[in-house]
C-alpha cells in the first residue's frame, strides 16, 4: 500500500511539517492562556460590576478592534515577512496581559482599566490572526491543508476544553489575576518556536505593496469575489445570533445558577470538550454531508442550544447542552474557515482572510452588544429566545449563498498573459494604466458576449483594476472594446501575474464568441509623464 496516500488522507498528516507541529503544540500553550483570560475577564467584571451591559461589553472590547484593524493587519501580513510581524505581536499581548496581571493583583483594577486592557489584547489579536491564518498554508502545502485546519480547530478547542477548567480552579483559589499571568507566560511558548524558525524568503518579482495600496486591492478583492461573500453572509448569519451564548453564560452562571467561578469554568469546559468529539466526528460526517447542510443542521442545533440556555436552571442539565453547543460551532466555524482558505489565491490569502475575521469578530461584538441591551431591558430568558429566533431565521435567507469548493490548482496563477513592454525611461510606477481589449463579435452572439463579459469584469476588479468598461463601436456594431485601469504600471504589472487558472478559463469562455479569424487587439496606455491628467 502506497505510505504516501495514507499519510494524505490521514487527519494527523500536517504534523509531519516540523514547523506547523511545533507551532500547534506552542499554539495549543497559548490558547490556554487565552481561555484563561476569557473566564478571568468575564469573572472579574461580574465582580466590578453587576451591569449586564458592562459584562457584555468585556466581549466587545475584545472583539471591536477588528473593525478598525482587519484590513490594515491582512494587508501588513500579505506584504511584510510574517515571521517577523507575529514575533512582534505576541510581545506585544504579552505585555498586555502581564499588565492585568499586576494591576488585578494589587488591587488596582477597575471596570474602566480592564475594559481598556481587554481592547489593548483585542488589538493584538486583530493584527495576529490574518497573518497567523495565512501562514498555515506556507507550512504544510495544499495537500495538507485540510488536516491543518482540522488540528488548528481542534488545538483551539483542546485549550477551550482545558483552559476554562484550570481558570475556574485558579479565580477560586487565588482570583482572576492569575490566569492573566498564565496568559501572558503561555504567549513564550508561540514566541520561543518563531525565533527559532528559520524561514527561507520568498522570491518576489516585484516591489512590496505600499499599505494603503495594499489595503484598497485586498478590499477589491473581497468586494468582487462571489465564493468569498458567500462565506462571509454565512458567517455573519450565524454569528450574530450565536453569540448571545458565550456573552451571557457568566451572568447565567451567576445570577441565574447562583454558581462559582468554577461551574463557569466548567461549562466554559464542556463547551469545549464538545469541540473537540465535534472535530474527531467531522471528518466522517463530511463525507455523508455538504458543507451547506452540515452548517445548516449546526445552525439549528445551536438553536435549540439558545432555547436550553433559557429554560434550564440547573448546573448539571446545562453541562450536555453546553457539550452540544461546542460541536455545533466547530462543525460552522471549521466548515467557514476551510471554505475562506481555500476560495482565495495566495496573493491576497492574507487581506480576504482578514475580512473574514472582520465580519467573524464584527457579528460576535454587534452580537453581545445587541443581546447584553436585550438582557437589560427585558430579560435574558428574552435575550436568549430572541437570539435562537435571529438565529433560525438567518438559515433560510443565506440557503442560496452556497459555500464554495474549489480546487487548489484553480487557485495557481495561470501567467498566460503576455507580459507588455515599457520603453525604458518610463517609471513604473506612473499611472493609471489603461487596458483596452477590442473585440469584434456577430449580432447574433451579442447577448451571450455580454453576459460572460459580466465574469470577465468580475475578474478584473479582483485581480486589482478600480474601473472597468465595455462598449460598443457607433458605427460598427460589431466592434466592441473593453477597457480597464489599473493604478500604475507596477499594479498592471502584478495584474498579470495574479490571474488564475480558474479565471483564465473565464476569459477564454467570453473569447468564443471573437469572430474567426479575427485577432483580439489588445493595448496599453499611459498617463503622460507630467502626471497632468487635466489636459483641459
Amino acid at each position: 500500500m502506497d505510505t504516501t496516500i495514507i499519510a494524505k488522507s490521514s487527519p494527523w498528516s500536517a504534523l509531519r511539517h516540523p514547523t506547523f507541529r511545533w507551532l500547534w503544540l506552542a499554539s495549543i500553550a497559548s490558547n490556554v492562556g487565552t481561555w484563561m483570560h476569557e473566564v478571568g475577564a468575564g469573572w472579574l467584571m461580574t465582580s466590578l460590576s453587576a451591569s449586564p451591559l458592562s459584562v457584555a461589553l468585556v466581549q466587545v472590547a475584545g472583539s471591536a478592534p477588528m473593525f478598525f484593524l482587519a484590513l490594515p493587519a491582512g494587508a501588513l501580513a500579505d506584504i511584510v515577512d510574517k515571521r517577523r510581524y507575529l514575533l512582534g505581536v505576541q510581545l506585544w499581548m504579552a505585555a498586555v496581559a502581564m499588565t492585568l496581571a499586576l494591576l488585578t493583583l494589587s488591587g488596582l483594577m477597575s471596570v474602566t482599566l480592564l475594559l481598556l486592557l481587554t481592547l489593548g489584547m483585542g488589538i493584538g489579536t486583530a493584527l495576529m490572526m490574518p497573518a497567523w491564518s495565512a501562514l498555515t498554508p506556507e507550512l504544510v502545502g495544499k495537500d495538507d491543508l485540510q488536516s491543518a485546519i482540522s488540528l488548528s480547530s481542534l488545538g483551539i478547542n483542546v485549550a477551550r476544553a482545558l483552559g476554562p477548567a484550570i481558570a475556574g480552579v485558579l479565580v477560586s483559589l487565588s482570583g482572576p489575576w492569575a490566569t492573566f499571568g498564565l496568559n501572558a507566560l503561555s504567549f513564550f511558548a508561540v514566541i520561543a518556536v518563531l525565533a527559532s524558525w528559520r524561514r527561507e524568503p520568498a522570491t518576489v518579482a516585484f516591489p512590496a505593496e505600499r499599505l494603503l495600496g495594499a489595503i484598497r486591492a485586498g478590499w477589491r478583492y473581497s468586494r468582487s469575489s462571489k465564493p468569498l461573500q458567500a462565506v462571509l453572509v454565512r458567517a455573519a448569519a450565524f454569528f450574530i445570533g450565536a453569540s448571545a451564548g458565550i456573552s451571557l453564560l457568566p451572568l447565567i452562571v451567576r445570577g441565574e445558577l447562583q454558581g462559582s467561578a468554577a461551574d463557569f469554568g466548567l461549562l466554559l469546559g464542556s463547551v469545549g470538550i464538545g469541540a473537540v468529539v465535534g472535530a474527531m466526528l467531522l471528518p466522517r460526517i463530511r463525507g455523508k454531508l455538504s458543507a451547506d447542510t452540515l452548517v445548516a443542521g449546526a445552525s439549528v442545533i445551536y438553536a435549540l442550544v439558545l432555547l436550553a440556555l433559557a429554560s434550564l436552571r440547573t448546573l448539571h442539565a446545562l453541562i450536555p447542552v453546553m457539550m452540544l453547543s461546542g460541536a455545533a460551532w466547530i462543525a460552522v466555524l471549521s466548515s467557514l474557515q476551510l471554505a475562506a482558505q481555500t476560495s482565495v489565491p495566495n496573493w491576497v490569502r492574507a487581506r480576504a482572510l482578514s475580512v473574514y475575521i472582520l465580519v467573524f469578530f464584527g457579528s460576535m461584538a454587534a452580537g453581545g452588544a445587541l443581546w447584553g441591551l436585550v438582557a437589560s431591558h427585558s430579560s435574558i430568558v428574552i435575550a436568549l429566545l430572541s437570539a435562537g429566533t435571529i438565529l433560525l431565521l438567518g438559515i433560510s435567507l443565506t440557503l442560496r449563498f452556497r459555500l464554495p469548493v474549489t480546487d487548489a490548482d484553480d487557485l495557481a496563477p495561470s501567467l498566460h498573459w503576455p507580459l507588455p513592454v515599457l520603453s525604458d525611461d518610463h517609471d513604473q510606477e506612473r499611472g493609471p494604466v489603461m487596458v483596452t481589449i477590442d473585440y469584434d463579435i456577430a449580432p447574433e452572439c451579442v447577448a451571450a458576449f455580454r453576459q460572460a463579459m459580466l465574469q470577465v469584469r468580475g475578474m478584473r476588479q479582483r485581480n486589482g483594476s478600480y474601473s472597468w468598461g465595455l462598449m460598443q463601436h457607433s458605427e460598427n456594431p460589431r466592434r466592441w472594446q473593453e477597457f480597464f485601469f489599473d493604478e500604475s504600471w507596477l499594479e498592471h504589472l502584478r495584474h498579470h501575474h495574479r490571474v488564475t487558472r480558474a479565471e483564465q478559463r473565464i476569459e477564454a469562455a467570453a473569447r468564443r464568441y471573437q469572430t474567426a479569424g479575427v485577432a483580439v487587439r489588445i493595448r496599453h496606455l499611459v498617463t503622460p509623464a507630467s502626471g497632468n491628467r487635466d489636459l483641459s
